[in-house]
């Protein structure tokens, strides 16, 4: 069985992942710096379902620090056979109020880690980027070759930034770097700023639905499950390739509201406002490229999921109902 290194292990994605790796046998490290970028019990519920495995084993620090590389060295044991680094300020319009800490994790994060791999070394680096490169100019479904150069907002820019870093050090270095693209991504104990979650808690506490624009927008949503299993099979040696995942259902955010109104048995009311100039009209991804390099395909449809979700909130409502949804 294999050891690996996953950053962020608390967030949404990374828990996922780290639970299939254990279930399957694997030794995974995990270090988060348990931020309050968004309400930190949604972090502790993770890590707690995490703690109970015995091939778990979690060290809490922040990868931005400079000096993580000597904390991580004694620790981690004598092969890593890869490094997931899913550790990320994520949030397009957040980034517009502190760019700076956008810069210091998802750029300064990867370089650390990228360099940790150099040093140890650790022949497999998986880099979690972002759908949000893909600006308006390109035509949905968004290819992986499509422009990336016009991010629109700092959130993205940083991604960028940390994408390119991993090209170097794999041209640099010989290092195998799989660059994944995540689409929106929902399921239980999902990022509170994200819409499902949101309007989950909003339409079963009978609070506003806040819907910038006119609700036509559309995304392209993919399970949690199928995003963690996608990013498993990228652990593959591929050389340098960047992969979309994700996106495979696409609805508007109105009829999304509507699957959830009827789940959950309860009228929104829906505020409409303003379009936000950070976001996007449309977020699609062609994932041909996943089928041919990792035989990925979702296999949990929308209205499972989106089942599961409500379920998983309604057992939870307790504590869930209280957190702050930005």
């Amino acid at each position: 069985m294999a050891n690996y290194l996953i950053s962020g292990v608390a967030g949404f994605i990374a828990y996922r992942v780290a639970e299939l790796l254990t279930d399957s046998g694997h030794q995974v490290y995990g270090v988060d710096n348990l931020n309050d970028a968004y309400d930190v019990r949604l972090k502790e519920y993770r890590l707690k379902k995490l703690m109970t495995r015995s091939n778990f084993h979690f060290l809490k620090e922040d990868i931005a620090d400079r000096f993580i590389i000597e904390s991580l060295k004694p620790w981690l044991p004598e092969k890593v056979d890869g490094v997931i680094n899913l550790a990320a300020r994520a949030g397009v319009r957040s980034s517009l109020t502190d760019p700076w800490v956008y810069v210091d994790t998802n750029l300064t994060g990867t370089l650390n880690l990228l360099e940790l791999c150099r040093q140890y070394p650790v022949e497999k680096f998986i880099l979690a980027s972002t759908s949000s490169l893909y600006a308006e100019k390109s035509d949905p479904p968004f290819k992986e070759t499509d422009d990336t150069d016009h991010p629109l907002q700092p959130y993205a820019a940083s991604k960028k930034g940390a994408e390119a870093m991993a090209f170097a050090y794999h041209h640099l270095y010989g290092i195998d770097v799989t660059v994944l693209r995540y689409f929106t991504v929902y399921g239980p104990a999902g990022r509170p700023d994200m819409v499902m979650f949101r309007f989950c808690q909003w339409i079963a506490e009978d609070r506003p639905v806040i819907v910038n624009g006119d609700g036509e927008q559309s995304r392209g949503f993919t399970y949690l499950d199928d995003i963690a299993r996608g990013t498993i099979q990228a652990l593959k040696p591929l050389g340098y390739a960047v992969i979309n995942l994700g996106g495979h259902e696409v609805i508007t955010i109105n009829h999304l509201i509507h699957m959830l109104e009827e789940l959950l048995g309860k009228r929104a009311r829906i505020k409409y406002e303003a379009f936000h100039r950070a976001d996007v009209h449309t977020n699609q991804a062609d994932v041909t490229t996943a089928k041919a390099l990792l035989g990925w395909e979702p296999q949990v449809n929308l209205e499972e999921g989106v089942t599961r979700l409500v379920d998983w909130y309604m057992a939870e409502r307790d504590w869930v109902s209280q957190v702050e949804t930005p």
